[in-house]
């Protein structure tokens, strides 16, 4: 009895972090469109660093643009994923970009 208590309230936790985490996300029917700006990449300010495109930040209930920017790897053969817009029945949603 205990084991099914034990996995009920396992699965009620779980529930509630991935419902969570979902509520973070900012939906919105037309994907803002990129500056017309031309970003210079300026030259790396140290050896290994890794340049990481573009992003949009969640701001409110919509998206803001920032710009690329020079970033130091958080461990040794790190790769840097881009984010990317995603499509869903709610709308476009942005999936920030992530180390592997």
């Amino acid at each position: 009895m205990k084991k099914i208590i034990k996995a009920g309230l396992l699965a009620f936790v779980f529930s509630m972090v991935l419902g969570s985490v979902d509520a973070q996300r900012i939906y919105v029917s037309v994907r803002p469109a990129r500056p017309a700006i031309v970003v210079k990449r300026p030259v790396a300010p140290a050896v290994g660093q890794v340049w990481v495109d573009e992003e949009w930040i969640p701001q409110g209930r919509t998206y803001v643009w920032r710009g690329g920017y020079w970033a130091a790897p958080p461990r040794a053969n790190a790769v840097y994923v881009p984010g990317r817009w995603v499509h869903s029945k709610r709308g476009h949603v942005w999936v920030r970009g992530y180390w592997r």
